[in-house]
């Protein structure tokens, strides 16, 4: 995986989860995440069999995530006991530029700005949620991390995603982004591509369990 593609995610990342500001390594990135389920990230950015191995039986520690840029298939021997794998993801990117974005009939937009991440809400008209995004900007002219996006399961198919993720490329294109990042899920994954952007390879996430599970 690219260097630089990657620490732009990282970066992004950091500022759209209000996390600590990435820690570098020989080998990637150290990120210290603060929940009682998501402690610490380690990110490699370029793994290989002998760095998994290690990584996975020295931070025994619960909450502990590993993301690596291989597939499931090929990391999993390489795994010491007591972690498991998250879902299936992808890193993708995709250029920025203006475009239009219109809320369907029966829904309501809300937006608001803090610390550099843009926070979109779409509701019904009676106030139920109906989907979100949100969009980090880490300064102006650098990369972009699209995040947390998400339609409710009796929402979806009515162009919801769609108008996030165009409402929220036009806020980070105005801010000054030409290229944006983020990390998919398998089922994000078609709606991206519907909408331009790239895969470029495998996400792979892992996650430490409490000892026992």
């Amino acid at each position: 995986m690219d260097a630089e593609l990657v620490r732009s995610w990282v970066e992004g990342w950091v500022v759209s989860r209000g996390a600590a500001p990435p820690v570098v390594e020989p080998w990637g990135f150290t990120v210290d995440v603060g929940l009682s389920g998501h402690i610490t990230r380690h990110v490699l950015a370029d793994a290989d069999e002998p760095l998994v191995r290690k990584i996975t039986e020295t931070a025994t520690a619960p909450g502990t995530w590993l993301k690596v840029f291989l597939p499931p298939g090929i990391v999993a021997p390489w795994v010491a006991p007591g972690w498991r794998f998250d879902d299936d993801g992808f890193l993708m990117t995709a250029p920025l530029r203006p475009t239009v974005a219109e809320t369907p009939d029966g829904y309501q937009v809300r937006s608001w700005t803090r610390g550099g991440v843009t926070r979109l809400l779409v509701l019904t008209l009676d106030g139920a949620f109906a989907a979100r995004g949100q969009v980090a900007v880490p300064g102006p002219g650098r990369t972009a991390v699209f995040d947390q996006i998400e339609t409710s399961v009796d929402h979806r198919r009515k162009g919801l995603g769609s108008l996030v993720m165009r409402t929220l490329a036009n806020v980070a294109a105005e801010a000054g982004s030409s290229a944006a990042v983020l990390g998919a899920t398998d089922e994000g994954r078609a709606l991206y591509e519907f909408l331009g952007w790239r895969t470029h390879g495998p996400l792979t996430g892992l996650v430490r369990d409490r000892p026992g599970i």
